[in-house]
């Protein structure tokens, strides 16, 4: 005989069942693309663009350049002033010119000869003085012009020593500092001319691009737009009933149409603050309507399969790899 309870029973797990809350289908999302924009630091008229959008291109590769016109007459005169300062300082470290320390040399020739015919001078006058021939204003005549001559005699060999030795010491380091400076003048006007070049940084897909070919461009302003394939996630809302039992490094699958099978990732950021659409009354009926974002990023070898903008829907992983 059937138990006469059953019907009580199966009546009362029924009521359970619907008292019990739904396990969480998952939440709803989309992807987002961390972009890389790519700029100039420099200002000029864009001369080439090397790619369109939607290409795919490999580090390294060139993007765009910019009209070089300028920066390379710029480089051109850093370089000519690194010469002439090069020089500069070259010509501090020698003497004067051979021609020049000729000259000094023979008037210091002239200037021996004439001391020597002085000396003569005096010798003659004082031995016509012991004779009496000539008067003792003679002799200091002499002696006079015995002494002028032998002072411009070490005038003169001064001056040839001088002309022999470099700039002084400070003249040379003023020099040498010159050049340092007109080196590093060449330096940034190499790197400025450098800059009118873009390459790719990364691995990347050209999401979009700005400006065209004989546009002008602002300095620091970007011409075009790169997703590298890392920089791909999702991002869904939470409600705050469920936000606690989510932790960063959680795993998730990721769902969406023309996907396939669902995509693994994990949980890379929670918000700090909710989101809240009415106004900020908190009361027990609006407690409901308060969601957190939620960011995951998917493993990279399936990061290519989402697209920013497609809607997702996220679910927990069924179990933690």
């Amino acid at each position: 005989m059937p138990d006469p309870r059953l019907p009580l029973r199966f009546a009362a797990a029924l009521a359970l069942a619907a008292c019990a809350p739904p396990p969480p289908a998952g939440w709803s999302g989309y992807v987002e693309g961390d972009y890389l924009y790519v700029a100039a630091p420099l200002a000029g008229t864009l001369a080439t663009l090397s790619v369109q959008e939607g290409d795919e291109v490999r580090a390294g590769a060139p993007l765009f350049a910019l009209d070089p016109e300028a920066e390379r007459a710029a480089s051109d005169e850093a370089r000519a002033r690194l010469a002439a300062a090069q020089a500069g300082l070259a010509d501090a470290a020698k003497g004067r010119r051979p021609a020049e320390v000729a000259v000094s040399a023979e008037q210091l020739a002239q200037a021996r000869a004439a001391r020597e015919l002085a000396r003569s001078d005096l010798a003659r006058q004082q031995a016509l003085l012991a004779q009496g021939f000539v008067s003792q204003a003679r002799i200091d005549d002499a002696r006079t012009t015995l002494a002028q001559a032998s002072a411009r005699v070490g005038e003169l060999e001064a001056a040839l020593r001088v002309a022999r030795l470099p700039a002084r010491e400070d003249d040379r380091s003023a020099a040498a500092a010159q050049a340092e400076a007109a080196r590093q003048a060449v330096r940034l006007s190499e790197w400025r001319e450098q800059q009118t070049r873009r390459a790719a940084p990364v691995d990347a897909r050209v999401a979009e691009v700005f400006f065209r070919a004989g546009e002008v461009v602002a300095a620091g302003q970007p011409v075009l737009a790169l997703l590298p394939p890392n920089q791909v996630k999702a991002r869904f809302f939470v409600p705050e009933t469920e936000v606690a039992t989510l932790a960063a490094g959680q795993a998730v699958t990721l769902h969406c149409d023309g996907c396939g099978a669902p995509i693994a990732a994990r949980i890379s950021r929670i918000a700090t603050q909710a989101e809240y659409t009415p106004p900020v009354i908190y009361s027990n009926a609006q407690r409901g309507k308060l969601v957190f974002l939620v960011e995951a990023r998917p493993d990279g070898r399936d990061a290519a399969r989402l697209r920013p903008g497609l809607p997702l829907d996220v679910r927990r992983a069924a179990s933690a790899p």
